[in-house]
């Protein structure tokens, strides 16, 4: 692959304006250039020319990048972790399916930034729910959505809105609320110089409502990761498989104790099988992501 030794990265040194005045230098690529470098890439193993489909794709992972700010993490190093997955894009796309790169590596930039923040954060614990990984994710837009952008805490009639519209409780919403609060960086501030031209945070976001390509990239990660999920609970007995699902995987979590009595097991036997089922079905996934090239490596 390309030496992305190379390619220009943020830093708390050089700040984040910088970095985006230096990928800003960077050509877009016309679809029949693109199509001919990444042949090249496929082909012959071009690294010059995965190194330019990358470069000129920086601009595409920044702004997807800043859709994730807030959570208390170096955006900096969110923006790093966005360039991953461009890259691990790049070296799998393949130009004879017939969309652009663009539309290809939105689901890996987003699959590398969502994969770095459930990493960092440790309110997203073993056996959150897919709704509370939900609200983790799109709280803030479901906020803007509906105007509700105060400091503090949210208004009743918002909060309950935003459960309902996000399949969560109010007071799920209104902790996550306060957890993310706080960390949000300003849509007005300035990026790049200032004066006539300057751009500001809120001119690197994405227009949801028109985003086709998004949409289809995000339906695409829903299903890759359901296959994911299907084929690693494979390595589950069915005991294993049956308790972990009505534990973790379902919607409404069954208790030990009616799992206890359907099994004729103590509560203490049934938390044990859920242990160790899950760090079973962890291994495993861990394993298909390495295998399809998921993982957020560097």
């Amino acid at each position: 692959m390309a030496n992305y030794k190379n390619l220009p990265a943020p830093t708390p040194e050089g700040g984040l304006n910088r970095y985006m005045q230096d990928i800003r230098k960077f050509p877009l690529l016309e679809p029949e250039e693109e199509y001919m470098l990444a042949k090249r890439w496929v082909e012959e193993q071009d690294t010059e020319a995965a190194h330019q489909m990358v470069t000129s794709h920086l601009r595409l992972a920044a702004k997807i990048a800043m859709g994730y700010r807030g959570y208390g993490l170096p955006q900096a190093e969110v923006i790093s972790e966005a360039n991953v997955g461009l890259m691990q894009a790049v070296k799998r796309f393949d130009p004879e399916k017939g969309f652009r790169l663009a539309t290809y590596a939105m689901w890996w930039i987003r699959a590398s930034i969502q994969e770095y923040i459930l990493r960092s954060w440790s309110l997203v614990k073993l056996g959150t729910t897919s709704a509370q990984k939900k609200l983790f994710f799109n709280l803030r837009k479901a906020k803007a959505r509906i105007g509700a952008l105060e400091e503090g805490d949210l208004h009743p009639d918002n909060v309950a809105k935003i459960a309902t519209d996000l399949g969560v409780t109010e007071d799920e919403v209104i902790s996550m609320n306060r957890r993310l609060s706080g960390g949000d960086a300003s849509l007005n501030a300035t990026v790049g110089t200032e004066g006539e031209g300057a751009m500001q945070w809120q001119d690197w976001l994405e227009d949801e409502d028109a985003d086709q390509a998004g949409d289809y990239a995000e339906s695409n990660e829903l299903e890759v990761r359901r296959e994911m999920l299907a084929e690693a609970l494979e390595v589950l007995n069915e005991r294993e498989k049956d308790i972990l699902t009505q534990r973790r995987l379902s919607d409404e979590t069954v208790t030990l104790e009616d799992l206890s009595t359907q099994y004729n097991v103590s509560r203490e036997r049934i938390r044990q099988i859920e242990v160790r089922a899950f760090e079973k079905l962890q291994k495993r996934m861990r394993e298909i992501a390495r295998t399809k090239g998921m993982m957020a490596t560097a």
